[in-house]
């Protein structure tokens, strides 16, 4: 169901607050980046500094209306700063998103704080103040390691930026987590592998691996690169290269070494509480589902008005909310857990979970111990599994 935006703050007042003044994962967005990539749909606009300072106090104002429906500093557990573009931050930009978020939020033991990072605006001052703060991984968006492939996506780094800024994270102690593109025009299991290859060389100890998609309202998804390579062969080669370097796929597109994997993910994959806050944010408490505005001056307006800057709000019902949580729970090695899916959504889910998990193709599922997850073939063909249960 939709709300309008004079009745949202009384929806979150009566029914969401024991989710707010309970332990959650927190998502901040930076919207800013040098310059649009021709395949990105997540929301972001070309950075001004006026805009930049100005955002920061609005992000500040955001935390605290946040803060107040909570009843004191929001409990958070993980932390993921994302964008955009992060590293467009300056010093002292950094400190004042530091200061806000020390001022709202309370961080509970054994926290993972995730920043994502780019090659060209990385800078030794993000590492350092980073290491002095609470940061604990960084998601550093290099997409390819030749510079031929990265001309064509029209990043902003070169191969040997993107080389440098791995080993100087490395070299920091921070848990590197590296991202990648494939499917790419003219990209080959030879160049794809060299890219992996000297990703792991560098010592990083996660990877996320996505194929490239072509977005609705993205300058590709308008008008297609010609010559697109085929995804699926160099998916596999992944999924068969990367368990010998000792990296399990404990995600479709996520790999990692053992216990390096994305606690603040798996939170989301697992259908726990998160509270998403900067435009184009997304949210999630107990069933209660909002985004925020996508518009940067629609957020300024917003929060100037003292406004929670919702655009979109829905309360699932409980048989979606099973279906969502099942769906996202098979994106993940463990699968779905009998016993918690039981627990949550009830008998009657479970066994609707069940009756459409028995027709998936043998080769593509496995259960053990009431625990029923995908197989890498399963991975594979997700998306078309998938759909069975909608």
């Amino acid at each position: 169901m939709r709300k309008n935006r004079s009745d949202r703050v009384n929806v979150l007042n009566e029914s969401f607050v024991l989710a707010l003044s309970s332990p959650l994962s927190l998502y901040v967005h930076i919207p800013f980046c040098v310059r649009k990539c021709p395949y990105c749909a997540f929301y972001s606009v070309v950075s001004k500094a006026s805009e930049i300072d100005k955002f920061m106090n609005c992000l500040d104002e955001e935390l605290k209306l946040w803060a107040a429906l909570a009843g004191g500093k929001i409990k958070v557990q993980t932390l993921y700063i994302g964008g955009g573009t992060p590293t467009l931050l300056n010093h002292w930009q950094w400190e004042r998103l530091i200061s806000s978020l020390e001022r709202y939020v309370d961080f509970l033991p054994f926290l993972e704080a995730s920043v994502e990072a780019n090659p060209g605006s990385l800078t030794a001052d993000h590492i350092k103040l980073w290491r002095s703060w609470r940061i604990t991984r960084v998601s550093l968006g290099v997409q390819s390691l030749d510079d031929g492939e990265l001309q064509l996506l029209k990043r902003p780094h070169s191969a040997h930026d993107a080389a440098d800024a791995i080993a100087a994270l490395v070299a920091s102690g921070l848990d590197v987590s590296v991202d990648l593109i494939f499917g790419l025009p003219g990209q080959t299991i030879q160049s794809w592998h060299r890219t992996l290859k000297d990703c792991l060389n560098f010592g990083i100890r996660h990877l996320s691996i996505y194929e490239l998609t072509l977005e609705e309202g993205t300058p590709w998804g308008e008008c297609p690169p010609s010559g697109l390579t085929e995804g699926y062969p160099l998916y596999r080669f992944a999924q068969w290269y990367l368990p010998k370097k000792r990296f399990i796929q404990y995600e479709i597109a996520s790999f990692s070494l053992p216990r390096h994997w994305c606690r603040h993910n798996i939170a989301y994959w697992q259908g726990e509480n998160f509270l998403g806050v900067g435009p184009g944010a997304w949210g999630y408490l107990d069933g209660f589902r909002y985004g925020n505005t996508r518009e940067i001056n629609d957020y300024f307006d917003q929060i100037t008005s003292e406004n929670l800057p919702v655009e979109y709000q829905e309360i699932l019902p409980q048989d979606k909310q099973a279906t969502e949580a099942a769906i996202l729970a098979l994106r993940t090695r463990w699968g779905v857990t009998a016993t918690t899916f039981k627990r949550k959504y009830g008998w009657k889910a479970y066994r609707k979970f069940l009756d459409t998990w028995m027709k998936l193709p043998s080769d593509c599922r496995t259960s053990s111990r009431g625990r029923h997850a995908f197989t890498p073939k399963g991975f594979r063909i997700a998306n078309a599994l998938w759909e069975n249960f909608l």
